[in-house]
């Protein structure tokens, strides 16, 4: 999915806040329900 491009950055889906990590801002991100994951069998 890479060579497709389908997971190209797109920056954070929250405000980061001032020195907020990058694991935070994650992590947010998955509490407010902006990230959903498929787990897929391969």
């Amino acid at each position: 999915q890479l060579g497709e491009g389908l997971l190209e950055y797109v920056g954070p889906l929250v405000e980061p806040l001032p020195k907020e990590k990058p694991l935070s801002i994650a992590l947010r991100e998955i509490n407010e329900d902006l990230l959903t994951h498929e787990q897929v069998e391969g």
